[in-house]
């Protein structure tokens, strides 16, 4: 008989949701902070309380059964509502308190989200920022996150994005002078077929693309690939073109201290690409106090 008094508690809820939404234990693991066997002892507890499976387990994957997913899209708005309550409440006097749980690429870690969360945990600090660095476009609700960062993705209806940082970037080709020297200076992007490049690697697995602009004809390549680097150590690719281990293509911003210096060179210039910088994506149903005190201080940025 299902107990009919048990009331889980927010976490064990949160914990359902993310398995919901990342399609297995480890995944949502991972997202928590937390062990795959905590997640899965979570998981079992509930289904035991409630006399129902949640999920079909097979040894190839993790999903829904009938009455998961029931419980998952009832859920998702009241945990929402829930943590947008509580932070509204610990912020109920004149100082901003609560936690702000932020999902971001590494792409805006380098030098575009830093600052602006070490200047607003100084104006408010008694607010908790954490950030959960992953390049995926994840359902921030369902991973416990009260805002996301991206760049261009297509936003679902209830989403609001506010720009931040920089409003257009510019992506950079570059390499060692020492590696010119040895393979000379591409003027073209087709001659990269040719060279030893360095490229990222997203966690689905695709490659970084490498575009070029140019008089408004665009052309992407795909140039054979030296050594390939995982998107989560973004610097480690500015790391490798410093010791000539080839070129590079990433963000004109992390290369202009070492551009300055001469210890990069920039490539094919009037190739380079301009796109859009990152925004701050957020639901517009449910908002806590401190993510709209994070709101204000970023469009107060110029």
């Amino acid at each position: 008989m299902p107990n009919n008094l048990f009331h889980p508690s927010l976490d064990d809820l949160s914990v359902f949701l993310a398995v919901a939404t990342s399609g297995g234990f480890r995944t949502a693991a991972r997202h928590l902070g937390m062990s795959p066997s905590t997640v899965s002892d979570t998981i079992s507890r509930l289904e035991a309380k409630l006399d129902v499976p949640l999920f079909a387990r097979t040894t190839r994957s993790v999903r829904l059964t009938e009455a998961g997913q029931a419980l998952a899209a009832r859920l998702d708005p009241l945990i929402t509502e829930a943590r947008a309550a509580l932070d509204e409440a610990a912020s109920s006097q004149s100082r901003v308190r609560g936690r702000l749980k932020l999902n971001a690429p590494g792409a805006v870690m380098v030098d575009i989200l830093p600052p602006l969360v070490a200047s607003f945990v100084e104006a408010h600090p008694d607010v908790q920022v954490e950030v959960v660095v992953d390049d995926r476009f994840v359902d921030i609700v369902a991973a416990g996150c009260d805002a996301g960062i991206r760049y261009g993705e297509h936003l679902a209806q209830d989403m609001i994005a506010v720009p931040i940082g920089p409003r257009r970037q510019h992506g950079a080709l570059a390499a060692s002078p020492d590696y010119i020297k040895r393979f000379g200076m591409p003027r073209h992007p087709e001659e990269l077929l040719g060279h030893h490049c360095v490229r990222g690697r997203f966690t689905s697995g695709a490659l970084t693309r490498w575009e070029f602009e140019k008089d408004g004809e665009t052309l992407i390549v795909d140039p054979s690939t030296r050594v390939i680097v995982s998107v989560a150590g973004p610097l480690a690719l500015v790391d490798l073109a410093l010791h000539g281990a080839g070129l590079i293509q990433t963000f004109g911003n992390w290369l202009e201290p070492h551009f300055a210096s001469g210890r990069l060179v920039p490539v094919m210039k009037d190739w380079w690409p301009e796109f859009d910088g990152p925004n701050l994506y957020f639901s517009s149903r449910l908002m806590g106090t401190p993510l709209r005190a994070f709101i204000d201080h970023v469009t107060a940025k110029p």
